[in-house]
C-alpha cells in the first residue's frame, strides 16, 4: 500500500512540475500548513470527547451504560461477563458521538476480551467489527468538526441523514452477520 502512495506522489508532483513548475514549492507549503491547522483544531475536538468519556467511565456512567446496553450486548456478542460488557457499551458510545479513533483502544480491549483463544474469529468478534465499521452516529462530531475547520455554513446539517443512513447500515451489517454465522453453523453440521 506504501508503494501506491509513494507512486501516486510521485505522479502528481511530476504532473505538477511539468504543468505549473512555479507552484510546486508554494502548494507543498500550503498543503502542509493547512494539514497542520486542521489536526490542531481536531485536537481541541478530541479533547473534549475524550475528557467527557473519560468522566464517563470515572463517574459510573459507563457500568450505568453498560446495564443499559445488557440486553443487546449479550444477545449480540453473547457475552456474560460484566467488564467486556462494560468496555463494549463504552466502545459503542464513542463511535455513537462519532469519535471512532477514540472508540478504538476500548475496541481493541473488548476484541481481546472477546478471544477465546482460537486462531479464528468467534461470532463476537465479527459482530464488533461489524457494528464499530457501520457504527450508528447520533452526534457525528468529527465530520462536523472537519467541515467546521473547512469554513462550512452549516457543519452541523449532516446530523439527520448520517443519523439514517447509520442506523439502516447497522442493522443490515447485523442481519447479515448474524445469518453468515448460521449459514457456517449449518456447513459445520454438514461436513
Amino acid at each position: 500500500m506504501n508503494k501506491f502512495w509513494y507512486l501516486m506522489m510521485f505522479a502528481s508532483l511530476c504532473i505538477l512540475i511539468v504543468t505549473n513548475p512555479s507552484s510546486v514549492l508554494n502548494e507543498m507549503i500550503w498543503a502542509s500548513s493547512s494539514a497542520l491547522s486542521l489536526c490542531i483544531e481536531l485536537c481541541g475536538v478530541y479533547a473534549v470527547w475524550l475528557g467527557i468519556l473519560e468522566l464517563v467511565d470515572k463517574s459510573g456512567l459507563s457500568e450505568k451504560l453498560a446495564k443499559l446496553l445488557r440486553p443487546a450486548i449479550r444477545k449480540l456478542f453473547k457475552t456474560k461477563d460484566e467488564e467486556t460488557e462494560k468496555t463494549i457499551a463504552l466502545n459503542l458510545s464513542a463511535n455513537m458521538l462519532g469519535l471512532g479513533n477514540a472508540s478504538t483502544p476500548m475496541g481493541i480491549k473488548a476484541m481481546r476480551m472477546l478471544d477465546d483463544g482460537n486462531s479464528a474469529a468467534s461470532a463476537s468478534m465479527i459482530m464488533l467489527v461489524v457494528i464499530n465499521a457501520t457504527s450508528i452516529q447520533l452526534l457525528p462530531t468529527t465530520v462536523i468538526g472537519l467541515r467546521e475547520a473547512t469554513g462550512s455554513a452549516s457543519a452541523s446539517d449532516i446530523i439527520l441523514p448520517t443519523l439514517i443512513s447509520t442506523i439502516v447500515t447497522t442493522l443490515l451489517g447485523i442481519t447479515l452477520a448474524i445469518l453468515c454465522e448460521k449459514m457456517r453453523k449449518k456447513r459445520k453440521k454438514i461436513k
